[in-house]
């Protein structure tokens, strides 16, 4: 692949954004968009269970097949509970650390966030979920998603099992400062660059540091914007490691388009036989997103085209963690559901 043909993707297709500081607001409150999405109708907030009868450290979630997922998902009028997102009074949440980790691949040490559930025991072996970030943020721009509230409250109202969820810097460069142009090809260049690290060095790590499952049916990955679009990468390129793969409001640059080069054609924008219907993929945006535009549903398209089910939808709202925050809630409630097979 061409790097610097293939950063005039990048730049051609978010043209719409480079009057902001970066891609997306590295907090909420974006002047430009309102804060979160408005998907209609809502119902009422999920009760919270009393603090009495607390939840179990694990959750023994019920098998349920692809099949029966993406059914779901069909129907679904993808609403969320008024207080998924928020501090709930009687529910119990989990840590967030900082750690540090090394990395051969870029040569220098580097920093992740590790989410541990309530109830964290080194006795229990948990899934793991990698989440990425966008193009001008780095390992701490997830915090602004309330990745703690979304996954604790999901725990606790029995939706999803207890999970490990790490948040990389997924610059992957030596030096892990954001550089003054995050559009530069040297930049593009090492958000590719992550795959390698991952696989290489931040897996191995949490691995050796954590308990978490080496299997696939236990590992995900997700992102938003730029790192939406590298999940689908990581995801399309490593479906022997990851069961699921999600992309919340993906940047363009995934897919090669006419003379424009990409990390895929869009015949590879697809799986081997063997993991087809075996793979969990979602990808959502917002309804009034001016930065990636028709990219997202460039990419469930060519999913489509390869005959590669999966779940697609969108909510109103703009590149922001309102709808971020919203495509987790709904992808932790539907990955480790145990069998995956259709």
């Amino acid at each position: 692949m061409k790097k610097t043909a293939m950063i005039l993707v990048c730049l051609a297709l978010l043209s719409g954004c480079t009057s902001q500081p970066a891609e997306e607001p590295p907090v909420e409150n974006s002047p430009a968009q309102e804060e979160t999405p408005t998907p209609s109708p809502t119902p009422d907030p999920t009760p919270s269970p009393s603090p009495a009868e607390p939840s179990p450290s694990v959750i023994e979630m019920e098998d349920i097949g692809l099949e029966d997922i993406l059914t779901s998902l069909e129907s679904a009028d993808y609403s969320a509970p008024e207080n998924y997102d928020k501090l709930v009074e009687g529910v119990t949440y989990g840590e967030i650390t900082e750690v540090e980790y090394d990395s051969k691949t870029t040569g220098s040490t580097r920093k992740c966030l590790v989410y541990t559930p309530p109830g964290y025991n080194e006795d229990t072996t948990y899934p793991v979920l990698y989440l990425l970030h966008g193009i001008g943020g780095n390992h701490t721009e997830w915090r602004g998603g309330n990745p703690n509230e979304v996954l604790s409250n999901l725990l606790e109202a029995g939706e999803a099992p207890p999970m490990v969820a790490v948040m990389p810097n997924i610059r992957a460069a030596a030096n892990d400062n954001t550089p003054s142009d995050v559009f530069s090809a040297e930049s593009i260049a090492a958000f590719d660059n992550f795959i390698n690290d991952l696989r290489d060095d931040l897996m191995p790590f949490i691995q050796e540091n954590y308990s978490v499952s080496d299997k696939r049916e236990d590992c995900a990955v997700a992102g938003l914007s730029m790192g939406g679009r590298e999940a689908l990468f990581i995801g399309v390129s490593m479906p022997d490691t990851f069961g699921y793969f999600a992309a919340f409001s993906p940047a363009p640059g995934l897919l090669s388009s006419g003379e424009m080069p990409g990390q895929l054609s869009p015949e590879e924008m697809t799986l081997p036989d063997e993991y087809k219907d075996n793979t969990f993929i979602l990808i959502c945006n917002g309804n009034q997103d001016t930065v990636v535009y028709d990219n997202p549903l460039n990419y469930h398209n060519a999913f489509d085209s390869n005959g590669i089910r999966h779940a697609y939808y969108t909510i109103d709202g703009g590149h922001y963690f309102g709808v971020w925050k919203h495509g987790l809630y709904y992808f932790a409630k539907n990955i480790f559901k145990g069998n995956t097979d259709s």
